[in-house]
């Protein structure tokens, strides 16, 4: 089997609103997830000989690997049969900083196992991505989507406005998603379920629409990422100073993100992310990517 790469793109959640846990422990949610150009390369090739099970590489990262369980997951529900594999990941999206990394790495991994299964596009990853992680879903192919449910349904939505430009703040520090959602309900930040209601119809009708007004651009999680780590509130200030037109945490956090908009977003995104290389030098700026960053080759 020839070797075969795909990309991972990161996500900055547009919007996020979060209810309280459901019975089976998952929290409800309303997002409006977008994929930017950041991305993480994956790689997955026969393994060296003698090998007697599939490998995730990914340097510097330790510990358990997301992408590893996809393929396990993969061959368990497909009773795929191939030779042991290797995948290398070259990470570039923020670890552990609420930009779907792991998730993103995971949907890239089940993608590329399909296709060297002689499956590509098999309609079977849909139903594996859910018991992977909320993020998984909405990254199998990676577009700008409403996720609602405990992460498990996913709307496609219609491209973002042209000249769309996201600041990205890497904040240094990581967070475990589970420790800012027992955060949240610490601080009682969940919505009461016919609140949540109200505004997945608002979302909806505005996504669908074709954008999110300034007064639906909100993360209910941030105010538990800040209260774990303080180092968020300086990156946000240093953001918004640069001129975003929006600052939010972006998903569980604690990387930030500014949202710029208008046929100069883009621009101006590059800009901010240039002028804060002194105090941020990981800032950097990605644009909206669709299902075009799903391809394997």
């Amino acid at each position: 089997m020839r070797a075969l790469s795909a990309l991972a793109p990161g996500k900055v959640n547009l919007c996020l609103y979060v209810g309280a846990a459901r019975e089976d422990g998952l929290h409800p949610l309303i997002s409006v997830v977008q994929p930017l150009a950041l991305a993480d390369e994956l790689r997955l090739e026969p393994a060296p000989p003698g090998s007697r099970s599939d490998e995730v590489v990914c340097p510097g990262i330790d510990g358990p690997n997301l992408a590893a369980r996809a393929l396990a997951a993969y061959r368990e529900a497909t009773g795929w049969d191939a030779p042991p594999q290797r995948l290398t990941i070259v990470k570039r999206v923020p670890v552990a900083g609420g930009m779907g990394g792991g998730s993103g790495d995971a949907a890239a991994a089940l993608r590329l196992a399909a296709h060297a299964a002689g499956r590509p596009g098999d309609p079977l990853l849909d139903g594996l991505a859910p018991s992977l992680g909320a993020d998984v879903p909405g990254q199998v192919s990676p577009r700008r989507c409403l996720v609602t449910g405990a992460g498990e349904h996913v709307e496609s939505l219609p491209s973002p406005p042209a000249g769309l430009g996201v600041l990205v703040v890497p904040v240094d520090a990581v967070l475990s998603t589970a420790d800012v959602y027992r955060e949240a309900d610490r601080l009682g930040l969940a919505r009461p379920a016919e609140e949540l209601e109200a505004l997945s119809r608002d979302v909806r009708a505005a996504a669908l629409a074709g954008s999110l007004p300034g007064r639906l651009v909100h993360n209910d999680l941030e105010a538990a990422a800040r209260s774990l780590c303080p180092a968020i509130e300086p990156a946000l200030a240093a953001a918004a100073e640069a001129g975003a037109d929006r600052v939010l945490v972006s998903g569980s956090g604690p990387t930030v993100a500014g949202l710029f908009g208008g046929h100069d977003g883009a621009e101006r995104a590059r800009a901010a992310a240039g002028a804060l290389q002194a105090s941020h030098p990981r800032a950097s700026a990605a644009t909206p990517v669709g299902v075009e960053s799903a391809r394997v080759w």
